[in-house]
This record gives structure tokens, sequence and C-alpha cells, in this order.
């Protein structure tokens, strides 16, 4: 077999870079790793055994030992959230470690893909360059040019010394912080944290089983604790992952100081019933912002998060910038970097929005918190003039409903995501999840970065009793009229766009004269009686145009997938002792049909009297469980004893 080095030479004589070649070398020799591995395996090497009851689990490279009882939580769905996440870790790693002039090494991924400072030296002709193409150059300059590209480059499963520091708050099994080790290239370390004494045992084996002891370390201890042991700044990590059952809000405070200048921050919310607008009291006392119930409760909440993450952070002259906001499924997942500068959180306040929403028409305006104007090199800040709405809508005559604060500047950075898409379009092998995670992060580089919220169709023609139109129909309406309007990943059937209340209903005016509403059976006082009764000044126009079709829906990229499987939701939570929790279909069974499997008890309530019809109140007559038969007092006392009992 050739030595590295007599490979590497061989090589250049046939014309070909010193870069080629010693990429060749690096699959050659991962090739002969990966042989190796497998012919330890194939003569039965020694791997951490599975006990009684136990399942294996595998999701990407790494398989995870779990207990037959619910002791850890698990939720196979969110594979997509893991896979998102490794996905923008990767780019991340690549966008940190390319300013130290470190490149990544991603396996599977297509040739091409190199970092700018790379391709910029490639670019670059000279005497050096020409030098190393030279047949001549000994075999040893060949091995320490080699020795020091592959110690410039950052592989999986490596530690790198200038890498990243990553903590997983909430680690439970530690699935996600061992595919961080075994996924993502550029680490050089992996903190896996969990308060449950049970869940650190498991994650130690877990991590035993994978190999990863040189990455991966448990940690047993309270997650805010953790964060806030590393608030200096040489303790500092580099990547915060919160994914907890239900609320993130007790963490969010630790975990703005404990992430590093220009670090990233990645949260998950899976509360949506408390963001969306069922209990608006919950959502104020957990993130400062009231939710209101909306068409728009999805981006509404993804807004709701990132306010209460700035308002932390800027106690402490911070402030984030976000770089990837989704609502999916059931949860919300938002990644935000962090950087520190008292002059820029001064611009915080004209970044927060109160909205006003129309419980009738849903016609919803937006009230920045606070203003700032450009004076020359100076900037001025001062209190926002409101309100934007009067007393009632000028639509539909209702009133309004007030929510927020919320954040009302971009959700994406669109250059980052666009880099992220490119990552996983050249590798679609390797999540499994690849086709949703394209499809995805298509409709957020197409949404309009500077419209928050959005109109849903079906909303718009049910507020004014009339037939939808196609999703084609109306964006052309839009477009025709010289708006801008763009979809939304939160919602099938979102509108965004720059058209004032007053367009939108001029457009669905228009749209109602063509498929004309009974209005004879309409109230009064209803909100579509007194839209309609209004004649429309802007004339829209519904013939279809060539872009109103968006480039993600003319692929037919997976964008909102079907239910996966059933009870798909948030599964049952873990107990805190690592107990047996009832599982959440065996839940649902017990509660289901209690009051119609009552036959028995029925027939034996009616051996009692009817309370209600000796006070002359039970109006149920012979379909009353209890009897309505005169008895004797002495009887009656006896029987009205034993009624008592069983109610």
């Amino acid at each position: 077999m050739l030595s590295g080095a007599a490979l590497l030479c061989a090589w250049r004589h046939c014309g070909r870079s010193l870069v080629d070649g010693v990429r060749l070398l690096s699959e050659v020799h991962s090739l002969a790793r990966g042989r190796l591995s497998m012919d330890s395996e194939s003569v039965g090497a020694p791997r951490a055994g599975l006990k009684s009851g136990e399942t294996l689990i595998t999701e990407g490279k790494a398989d995870i030992i779990f207990p037959s009882a619910n002791e850890v939580f698990y939720n196979p769905v969110q594979e997509f959230n893991r896979d998102l996440t490794c996905a923008v870790l990767t780019e991340f790693a690549r966008q940190q470690l390319d300013a130290k002039g470190i490149r990544l090494e991603v396996p599977g991924e297509e040739e091409g893909a190199v970092s700018p400072s790379e391709s910029e030296e490639e670019s670059e002709p000279g005497q050096d360059r020409e030098a190393e193409r030279s047949p001549d150059t000994p075999t040893g300059h060949c091995e320490e040019v080699q020795s020091r590209e592959r110690e410039r480059t950052a592989r999986v499963g490596e530690c790198c010394e200038e890498g990243l520091r990553i903590l997983e708050g909430l680690a439970a099994s530690g699935l996600r912080s061992i595919r961080f080790a075994k996924e993502v290239p550029g680490i050089r370390s992996v903190t896996a944290n969990d308060f449950s004494a049970r869940a650190v045992e498991l994650i130690k084996r877990n991590v035993e089983h994978n190999e990863v002891q040189e990455l991966v370390t448990p940690s047993h201890a309270d997650a805010s604790m953790l964060l806030y042991a590393a608030r200096g700044k040489k303790d500092r990590y580099d990547v915060i992952d919160l994914d907890p059952y239900g609320s993130p809000a007790q963490f969010l405070d630790a975990a703005v100081q404990a992430v590093s200048e220009g670090g990233l921050l990645c949260v998950t919310c899976t509360d949506m019933a408390v963001m969306a607008g069922n209990s608006a009291e919950t959502c104020y006392s957990k993130y400062g912002s009231i939710s209101t119930k909306a068409r728009f409760c999805h981006e509404m909440a993804l807004r709701i998060i990132l306010h209460s993450l700035d308002q932390r952070a800027n106690c402490y002259q911070r402030y984030i910038q976000p770089l990837l906001c989704v609502s999916v499924d059931f949860y919300i997942r938002v990644f935000v970097r962090v950087f520190t500068s008292q002059a820029q959180v001064k611009n915080s306040a004209s970044k927060q929005a109160l909205v006003y929403n129309c419980v009738g028409c849903g016609t919803f305006h937006l009230q920045r918190m606070g203003k700032r104007i450009t004076q020359g090199n100076h900037m001025k800040y001062s209190a926002a003039i409101g309100p934007p709405v009067g007393p009632s809508c000028e639509h539909c005559g209702q009133r309004h409903q007030l929510g927020g604060p919320l954040w009302a500047e971009p959700l994406h950075d669109l250059g980052f995501v666009e880099r992220v898409l490119s990552g996983v379009s050249r590798n679609p092998k390797r999540f499994a999840t690849s086709s949703r995670i394209q499809g995805v992060l298509s409709m957020a580089t197409e949404e309009l970065p500077d419209v928050p919220l959005y109109y849903t169709l079906d909303a718009l023609s049910s507020t004014i009793h009339c037939n939808t139109p196609s999703l084609l129909q109306a964006r052309s309406a839009f477009l025709h009229a010289g708006f801008r309007v763009s979809l939304s990943h939160a919602c099938k059937n979102a509108l965004k766009t720059d058209a004032p209340p007053s367009a939108v209903w001029d457009i669905m005016r228009c749209w109602e004269k063509k498929n004309p509403v009974k209005r004879e059976k309409l109230s009064e006082t209803s909100p579509a009686f007194r839209i309609l009764s209004t004649e429309p000044t802007l004339q829209a126009c519904f013939d279809i145009r060539e872009d109103a079709n968006p480039k993600s829906r003319k692929q037919h990229l997976k964008r909102f997938q079907e239910n996966p499987e059933a009870n798909w939701g948030p599964k049952a939570r873990a107990k805190a002792g690592g107990g047996i929790s009832v599982a959440l279909e065996e839940r649902r069974k017990q509660l289901q049909n209690k009051r119609k499997n009552r036959s028995e008890e029925t027939k034996q309530l009616k051996s009692y009297p009817c309370k209600k019809l000796r006070q002359g109140t039970c109006v149920l007559g012979e379909e009353c469980h209890y009897s309505h038969e005169q008895k004797k007092e002495g009887e009656e006392e006896e029987e009205e004893e034993g009624g008592e009992k069983m109610e």
C-alpha cells in the first residue's frame, strides 16, 4: 500500500493541485478507518449492552438507549428540530472558524463548497503557488504542507481547539448533544446537562455507547445555576441550546448572560396555547407580553419570544440579532445571536411594537414603542406618537384588542438562511428531513422581511361571507395594485403584504362583486354589512400573473406536511424523579366516554328519590336518573341519606 507522501506526490505529478491531493488522501484515510471499524464490528467488538426492557433508537448518526418507561423525555416528531439545529450549527461554525482560517469538512458535502477565504487564496496567482505545483518539490515538504493543511481543517468527531463550546441545558437522553458531536464539525466541547440524576446516568451510557467521550461531557446541575456560573467572559459558551418541556422563560435571563459575544442562542417553546392567546395573563407573566387570539397567532408567538429575549438582554447592555425563527408543528424555534453594545441597546425601544387587532374584521395595526430620528451623525430617541386607530374599527365599527409588546423587526437574516439552505441542498442525504428543511427555509427566504404579521384568505372571505379566491388570484390582485405580497411559513393560507387595510378590503369588495353574497341576509350591525356598504376606491384585477406563484410552490417543495403519525403532538411530561408516567394514549382512553358508560350507575340511582321533584323544579320527567315515585316520609328520609352519599 502506498504511503501518504508517495500518494500525494504521485497525484501532483499528474498535474493536480496540492489541495486536491490532500482531499484525496483524507478520503483514503477515512475509507481505511471505515473499513477497520467494519472489520472490528464483524469480529464482535464490545458495545454497550441493553438492559431488560430498553430500546435502541437511531436518529442521524447517533444510536440512543431509551428505557421502556418514560423516564426521560423523547419525541420523535422533533427530529426536524434537531436536524435543523445541526444544519444551523454547521453554518454558524463555518462562519466563525472561517475568520480564523479554519476550513470545515462535512461528510457527504458536494465538491465546490469551499469557504470564502479559501476561494480567495486559490484565486490569487503567485510564485508560492507555482512552487507548490512543481514536481521537484521534496517528499518531506509534501508531508509538512499536508500536516499544516490537516491542522487547519475541522472534521466531524474531532476536537477543534479553536472551535465552538456548546451547552445543552436540558439534555434528557443526550441525543441532541451526541448528534452535535457526530454530525457537526468545528466543535471544541459539548456539555450535556440535566437536572435529573437518572437522565444524567443515561447520558453517560449513551456517550460511551457512541464513543464521543472526547467531545461530550455529561453534567448534573440546575440549568439556570449552570448558566449563571458561566457569566464570566472566559467561561461563556459559544452556543447555548434550550429545548425544555413547555416554557423556557425561567432560563432566558441566565442564557443571555452566559452566551459569548456574538454567540448563538437556540430556544424552543412548546407552550403554544399560552403564546397563541388562550392565556394572555400567563403569557404576560412569562414573557412580558400580551398574546391575542388572532389568525396571525403563530408568527406573533415568534415575535413575543424575540421581544422577551431582547428585553432581558437589554438589562445587561446586550441585544439580539435573529438569524432564523420558525413556527413548526406544535412549537416554535428561534436562533439568535447576542451582542454587547450600549449604543445599540438604545435602538431596542423602536424595535418593539404594540398590535391593535379588530375583533370584528381582523384588521390589525402596529404601534412602535419608540421613535428614532437621524440628525447628521447623531441619533435622537423619543417616545412614539399614537395610537394608530380610533375608538372603533374604521372598517367594521367593532372594538380593538391590544396585544404585545412584540418584536417588529425582521425574523430572519436572509443571507444566513440562504447559506444554510445551500448547505442542506448540497448534501440532501445528510438529514432524514432534508426535503422539509429545504421547503421551510425556501419559504423563509421568500417572506417579506419588513412586514410583521399576516392576513389569511379564509378569514378575509369569512368576514364578508363570500367564496374564497384562489391563492394565485389573491396574490395577483395585490401585485396588479402595486403592492408587495408573500406567503408565510407559519400558516398555509397566509398573505403578508405592505398594502394598507383599506386596500385589502377594497380588493375583497371587488372580489365580492364577482361573487356576490345575499346582502338581505346580513345583519346591519355585522362587519360584513358595514364593509360591503362602502364602495371600493381601488379596482382590483384578479388575472393570474406569472410572478404570483412563488418559487417554492412551483418546485413543489415540502412546505406544510401532513401529520406524521397519530397523537404526534406534545408527549406526556417525564416525571422529575424518573418515575413512570401514564402514556398519553392510555390517559385518553381512560377519559373517553366516561359519561356514556354510566348505565349501571344510572340503574342504581333509580332507587333514590329526586330532590328537585320534591322542590318542584325537576323538568326531566322519565329521563331523570332519580326516582319520581312517591315514598312514605320514613322511607324518604332513609333514601335521602343514601342519595347524599351517592352524590
